[in-house]
């Protein structure tokens, strides 16, 4: 009880101690007067009642005084529980570790505790009667916010994840709650937002998200992940209409490595191996380990067997190349096992039953090699895979031929170029068929060295021929899509024709229509280019393909060639018949020269002749051959 409490009460009972003795003299007093008992009697009991209104007048002030002194010693006592209150709750706004922010109802910035400090990087005095928009990070669109203040409107509070941004620039998570606060009329007059950082939450659940997908070892996608990726790659080469591949890699006899170095060296080999190989890999590969020694290689774009095939023999190729493991050597080979999509399989999980089981399949075959799903693409696979090795050899040991097949002008029946075509003679199989290894060097990317050999060594002949006194218009040489589609082809030709003094008017370069309609402003630059050299440009294989006669027309070329599909059916196919003439007449008023390749009989060239076909080519003519045995006189007359 405080001192005013006391004296007040002190005062209220000295006041009533005073009232009874009061009361009582004045009883004393009254009986001295009368003597008699029956006045006295009479008195006392006219001073019992006075004395007992008296005191009961008395007994009530002294009650009402007493309940007002109970009444302001409540008031106090709740004065100082609320101050009490109003302490604790500034010691818990101050100390808390969340961020708190109090803005009046039009949104500035009136209070900030001292974990918002340390949390945003702001000082009190950059942030109050500011906005709270000044932390937007930008992450959030217009209707985030919208749907904020909805909430805060409608149930006087939100709560969520929100993106916000530090002093120092750095975009950061908050869980934040925010409350509208009013006054005791109903009347909005602050909000208060709570929030903490949950950016270390946010890291670890990216860590393990990123555990759970992952190879600890290698830090390769693991089978969850990998199963994944391939489900969504088949989805869109479903949609896309391609063929996709998967391949089983595993390490043979690994356990020996374990069992006589340790798992240690083990492991060290394992993530050795998981770097090599992502080494080899570009886009649209996926990598994965799917448990211990076992890989697993997604091709999300391989529309033959081939592909595949070939890079079965890269991993196996590469893998045995030497590890280096504390200074000593490691080898190690691989046996894989391949599934196509949709041959094989249809679904992620079928495709890697299957390739589990070409995995199999290679290991009883005797490991260090691969298998497809189906005997049949397997051993087509590996002949593909062999003549690929054997080409590159090929070019090596210099097994290329260049053969030489004449052009006779139709009219006079007179030799005026030769065509050069590249040959194969396999020390083993003799000559090798240009359909057989042609698509192979196309697939492997072999074709462009291929073609450019052939180019430096036509126009090496051609200056030979020269020197001799033989009289050819022109040599001409195939350029494949891949090479043509190099910037480079530019300086390339420039060097053979450097390095082999050739006069660029005797080098015809034959692109085929299909390759300059793959990119057509790029073929145009191209040939354009390419004409600066002073050379011929020519059109293979027309017909074919899909031309537009529009960009046609903007193609610096001198030729169009006739492809020998049409050819083959004349006098008699009326279609042919028909598309040769069309043909013709498109090269002549454009003009053109027409050539026209795979003449066999006499009366094809008649009929081309009649039509007014310039040149032509074929076996009638004669076969390719090498320069040596090139004939130079005159065809047989066509009349």
């Amino acid at each position: 009880m405080s001192v005013s409490s006391r004296d007040a009460l002190r005062a209220a009972l000295l006041y009533l101690l005073l009232s009874v003795l009061w009361l009582q003299f004045s009883g004393h007093l009254l009986s001295s007067f009368f003597d008699e008992s029956n006045d006295l009697a009479r008195w006392q009991l006219i001073n019992g009642y006075v004395w007992a209104l008296l005191s009961a007048a008395l007994i009530f002030i002294a009650r009402g005084r007493l309940l007002r002194l109970l009444g302001a010693d409540a008031w106090l006592l709740h004065q100082r529980e609320d101050r009490e209150r109003l302490r604790q709750a500034a010691a818990v706004f101050d100390c808390t570790r969340e961020g708190v922010l109090v803005s009046d109802r039009r949104g500035q910035i009136v209070h900030v505790n001292r974990a918002f400090i340390e949390i945003t990087g702001y000082q009190r005095e950059e942030v109050l009667g500011r906005q709270p928009s000044m932390f937007k990070s930008g992450h959030h669109t217009a209707d985030f916010y919208q749907a904020m203040f909805d909430s805060l409107n409608t149930t006087g509070e939100w709560s969520g994840e929100i993106w916000n941004r530090r002093k120092c620039g750095e975009i950061y998570p908050q869980w934040q709650t925010i409350r509208a606060i009013r006054d005791d009329d109903g009347q909005l007059s602050h909000y208060v937002a709570v929030f903490s950082d949950i950016s270390a939450i946010k890291d670890s659940e990216h860590e393990l998200a990123h555990l759970a997908h992952h190879d600890p070892l290698t830090d390769l996608p693991n089978r969850l992940l990998f199963t994944d990726r391939a489900e969504q790659a088949l989805a869109s080469a479903q949609i896309h209409k391609r063929g996709c591949a998967l391949l089983m890699v595993d390490l043979d006899h690994f356990k020996m490595i374990n069992d006589s170095l340790g798992h240690n060296v083990g492991d060290r080999l394992l993530k050795a191996v998981a770097q090599r190989l992502q080494g080899m890999f570009g886009p649209g590969i996926t990598l994965a380990r799917l448990g211990g020694d076992e890989f697993a290689v997604l091709v999300e774009s391989c529309g033959q067997p081939g592909q595949a095939a070939v890079l079965a023999q890269r991993i196996i190729d590469g893998v045995k190349q030497p590890f280096l493991m504390d200074e000593n050597q490691l080898f190690i080979n691989a046996s894989i096992g391949i599934s196509l999509f949709p041959s094989d399989a249809l679904s992620a999980e079928q495709l890697l039953r299957n390739a589990d089981t070409a995995l199999f399949k290679a290991k009883s075959a005797g490991r260090d090699s691969y298998a497809l799903y189906t005997e049949e693409l397997t051993a087509h696979a590996q002949q593909r895979v062999e003549i690929a090795f054997e080409l590159r050899r090929a070019l090596e040991q210099q097994e290329l031929r260049v053969f030489y097949q004449p052009v006779h002008d139709l009219a006079s029946s007179r030799l005026v170029g030769v065509e050069a075509l590249v040959r194969w003679e396999h020390p083993q199989r003799g000559l090798v068929s240009p359909g057989e290894f042609i698509p192979i060097a196309e697939r492997t990317g072999l074709i462009a060295e291929i073609d450019a050999w052939v180019m430096q060594q036509a126009c090496r002949q051609m200056c030979q021929w020269q020197a001799a006194g033989m009289e050819l218009s022109f040599v001409a040489v195939n350029v494949s899509s891949r090479l043509f589609a190099r910037r480079e082809l530019y300086q390339q030709v420039a060097q053979v024709l450097h390095d082999t003094g050739l006069d660029p008017a005797y080098l015809e370069l034959e692109v085929t229509e299909s390759a300059v309609m793959e990119d057509p402003e790029v073929a145009l630059e191209q040939m354009h280019r390419l004409r600066e050299l002073g050379l011929r440009l020519a059109i293979d294989d027309f017909g074919t393909g899909y031309s537009s006669l529009l960009r046609l027309k903007r193609l610096p070329v001198q030729k169009l060639k006739i492809d020998q599909g049409f050819v083959a059916g004349l006098p008699w196919d009326e279609d042919d018949a028909a598309i040769s003439r069309v043909i013709i007449a498109l090269a002549q008023s454009m003009g053109m020269q027409v050539h026209a390749e795979g003449i066999e009989q006499v009366e094809q060239a008649r009929f081309l002749l009649d039509q007014g076909c310039d040149l032509g080519q074929g076996y009638w003519f004669g076969r390719p051959v090498p320069a040596a045995q090139l004939e130079w006189g005159r065809a047989p007359q066509i009349h």
